[in-house]
């Protein structure tokens, strides 16, 4: 049966676009990142999903994004970070993982997300008193995060390149 070489949860700020493009250029290997495939299939912004169609819309966007993408085999897929907490996901993830993929949460605290995302307004869910809400986001998410993740790797404070390795040596492709 067919699974991704990687899964990449976590929460915003964390860095999982950036290195879930790192490593499926490392690997050659198809890059799925599932935010950029609901943008594309819905024409629009994933704020503009919010704004216009509302959260239930995207999450239901977002599920079938993730279904698709996890059907990829060998690619390295890359999750939203309020995928996980949507039932089907949350089950296609720990299928994926069942199958023999790699899920690896990256993890952050909440000054380097800051730093990383500045809690803009293009983080729909972040929108309002940014760093309350990322925590409050934090204490529901985290406990999903850890149970589904085969591998945690901490991004506080590192380089793209040092978490990079990090997880090309979980996938056993270290230099």
């Amino acid at each position: 049966m067919s699974a991704p070489a990687l899964v990449l949860i976590g929460p915003p700020g964390v860095g999982k676009s950036t290195v879930a493009a790192a490593v499926a250029e490392r690997l050659g290997a198809d890059l799925r990142d599932t935010d950029v495939d609901i943008e594309v299939a819905l024409g629009k912004s994933i704020s503009d999903v919010f704004v216009e169609d509302g959260e239930e819309a995207f999450r239901v966007a977002e599920a079938a994004a993730v279904d698709a993408a996890l059907q990829h085999d060998g690619a390295v897929v890359c999750l939203g970070g309020g995928a996980v907490m949507t039932a089907a996901v949350d089950e296609g993830v720990s299928a994926a993982a069942a199958r023999g993929a790699r899920v690896v949460m990256l993890d952050v605290g909440i000054a380097d997300a800051a730093k990383r995302i500045g809690f803009n307004q293009s983080r729909p869910l972040l929108a309002v008193n940014p760093r309350a809400s990322w925590l409050a986001m934090m204490s529901e998410r985290r406990p999903t995060y850890e149970r589904l993740a085969t591998d945690v790797v901490d991004t506080a404070g590192r380089s793209v390149e040092d978490v990079v390795a990090e997880v090309l040596a979980i996938l056993g492709e270290g230099e």
